[in-house]
């Protein structure tokens, strides 16, 4: 769904005119950036791709904790999901992939942009959330009681 706009393109979603301090900063939704040719389907792949990648860190860094296998590869899990969180603060609480997904016509509030079921995509937040926050207490546990 295009929306016409004062100031925006015609290809800004309405949620997409509100995205936190990108917009802040530059003056403009850092989803009207003009994207060559993307489809909805490469937007899927890339975006369950990351999706598993990042599951990936918080169940190794719980591991890690739980395991008091504290290593390099755990900072490295650990800092890619802080990193995550940055970049979904700077995007105003909304993935850009699901941002992009919309420009192109996904339908909004929608799981068109992942490869998972509607009711686990519908959790990931709360369940990966309080998983990563496991798994930092487990390690900071771990870390300063040696």
């Amino acid at each position: 769904m295009a929306v016409i706009g004062e100031g925006h393109s015609r290809f800004c979603t309405p949620r997409a005119t509100r995205s936190g301090l990108l917009h802040r900063l530059f003056g403009r939704p850092w989803a009207e950036v003009s994207v060559a040719r993307i489809t909805i389907l490469q937007i899927k792949l890339v975006h369950t791709i990351i999706f598993w990648v990042f599951s990936g860190c918080v169940v190794y860094a719980l591991f890690s904790g739980l395991a008091d296998r504290i290593t390099t590869w755990t900072w490295v899990a650990v800092g890619v999901i802080v990193l995550e969180g940055v970049a979904l603060m700077l995007a105003g609480w909304t993935c850009p992939l699901t941002l992009l997904a919309e420009r192109q016509g996904a339908t909004r509030g929608s799981v068109a942009d992942i490869f998972l079921p509607k009711w686990f995509a519908d959790r990931i937040f709360p369940v990966c959330g309080t998983t990563y926050g496991v798994a930092v207490a487990v390690i900071l546990f771990r870390v300063l009681s040696r």
